[in-house]
């Protein structure tokens, strides 16, 4: 009897695990993740998710897939706009910039006369491609000066499989970047408190100054100030996703729907990058949540932690010890909080005297392929050279 009544209690309990899949897989979370700490299901053609003070890559789907980016191109657009220009420069017109009329933008005419400033939130808040035809202009003095400038800067910042051919993302065959170095430029120009300021500003009113004279003597400036309020593109600003920060959307046949968000909690900040979405705006904070939930701190090494030992020429001791300079911590995803592998480079044996506190090493803290942190290696005590007829003798 006892036998029979456990085997209906197990079979109880199986009927009821099988049955019920939250049982069976973790408790589901709301970005469809399981308490197992796997990644989301990005159905984004190419995905990045980045920490913005260290660029660490937490998440790459297709990461160094060639892909067009779209209007996320003004990200450079307007980093190196900030960075050349003055906000209060007042930016003339020019016709190739007023001929721009595909896609988005804000009707721009020969001579009309703005502030950089409001061309800049045009491109940032709006996706204007008119606004950033004139901003390249007045920065660089023309169109292709400034995209030579936008392919240099993408080489200083390590943007590898990156190429512009213009200002505002139009298709172009020699036009195209990568979900990772997309996420690289982006960790830069948020570091930028203008540009952080703009990306995440959700409405602006943008205005047209009286145009310059002519000359004529007969001319009377009855010219009323032309404004115009713009909205942010990107709807997360409006959303109540927690800390939610920015940065851009982009969308064009050939790319798709892509988006840029950062969101910043407990003092860091990760930007998501998704490209060719059928709903970006999931991706971007399905991935921004799992970023933040399942990437916790963890220790790596602690100040003065022993790390090795290395030889030493003509001290008084052979060897001497060596012990991390510092604290390290680095935040690492649950599920690998045990894979992390150190490896200890370590400098020529020394010749003494050899002063407490000197580098002689190096520890590197790898996971999966990707250096997550180093801390540098020092001697733990002094340590005195032989005396001379010691040293003869030693010979």
């Amino acid at each position: 009897m006892k036998t029979r009544k456990y085997l209906i209690i197990f079979l109880c309990v199986m009927l009821l695990i099988l049955g019920n899949p939250i049982m069976a897989t973790g408790t589901p979370t709301k970005d469809g993740t399981t308490s197992d700490g796997q990644p989301p299901k990005v159905r984004a053609s190419a995905a990045c998710l980045m920490e913005v003070a260290t660029g660490r890559i937490y998440f790459a789907k297709q990461g160094d897939k060639r892909r067009e980016p779209a209007s996320l191109t003004k990200i450079m657009t307007a980093i190196l706009a900030i960075e050349k220009g003055n906000l209060k420069d007042v930016v003339t017109v020019g016709k190739k910039a007023a001929a721009v009329s595909m896609g988005q933008d804000i009707g721009l005419s020969p001579g009309d006369r703005l502030y950089l400033e409001d061309l800049l939130k045009a491109a940032l808040m709006y996706s204007a491609n008119d606004s950033t035809v004139a901003i390249g202009e007045h920065i660089a003095g023309s169109h292709d000066a400034f995209i030579k400038m936008m392919n240099d800067k993408a080489k200083v910042l390590g943007m590898k499989d990156t190429r512009y051919a213009n200002t505002n993302g139009y298709h172009n065959p020699n036009h195209y970047t990568t979900a990772i170095d997309l996420a690289k430029l982006t960790c830069y120009a948020l570091k930028n408190p203008v540009f952080a300021s703009f990306v995440r500003t959700r409405e602006a009113t943008i205005t047209w100054l009286p145009k310059e004279k002519t000359g004529n003597p007969q001319e009377v400036q009855t010219e009323t100030p032309r404004q115009r309020v713009i909205h942010n593109t990107n709807a997360l600003l409006e959303s109540n996703f927690e800390g939610i920060n920015g940065v851009k959307t982009g969308t064009t046949p050939r790319a798709g729907k892509c988006l840029i968000a950062s969101a910043t909690r407990e003092g860091r900040q990760l930007v998501a990058v998704v490209l060719n979405s059928p709903n970006r705006w999931d991706d971007a904070t399905n991935l921004l949540e799992y970023g933040f939930r399942e990437f916790r701190p963890q220790v790596l090494s602690e100040k003065d932690e022993v790390m090795g030992e290395i030889p030493v020429v003509e001290g008084v001791e052979q060897k001497v010890t060596l012990v991390a300079a510092k604290k390290v911590e680095a935040y690492v995803a649950r599920i690998d909080s045990d894979k992390v592998e150190r490896k200890i480079n370590l400098a020529p044996p020394p010749k003494a005297p050899i002063k407490q506190g000197i580098k002689l090493g190096k520890a590197t803290f790898v996971l999966h392929g990707q250096e997550i942190a180093t801390v540098d290696l020092v001697a733990n005590r002094n340590i005195k050279r032989l005396p001379w007829f010691k040293r003869i003798f030693k010979k």
